[in-house]
């Protein structure tokens, strides 16, 4: 899978999500980093790494983000029957606020 692939996958994820989950440990981190509550505003200014790469941006050197547990879809083929099972896998994801990231200028930014 390419790069392109994998940040608009990531992009796709973040803005049809329907989890309400994280949003409490967002709101919490930004906060603590002095954004205000009212300028936080998940799935609209706040995504990962690799969905602000698809759109059009990049986390600034030296920003953190806040950590988040996602789900992703995963398959998984049972070695005795050759049933394939889909189940959702938890894991570790950071998102980054709009105000710590800049817009992609070229190809070697």
């Amino acid at each position: 899978m390419s790069t392109e692939q994998i940040c608009a996958e990531s992009l796709d994820r973040a803005i049809a999500g329907k989890s309400w989950m994280n949003y409490g440990s967002i709101y919490n981190g930004f906060l603590e980093k002095g954004i205000a509550e009212e300028d936080i505003k998940p799935r609209e200014n706040v995504f990962t790494f690799n969905a602000w790469k698809a759109l059009g941006r990049r986390v600034k050197k030296g920003e953190h983000g806040v950590r988040i547990v996602a789900f992703r879809k995963t398959t998984k083929t049972d070695s005795e029957t050759g049933e394939v099972k889909s189940y959702s896998s938890p894991w570790y994801s950071t998102v980054f606020h709009v105000s710590q990231t800049v817009p992609i200028e070229g190809p070697n930014n």
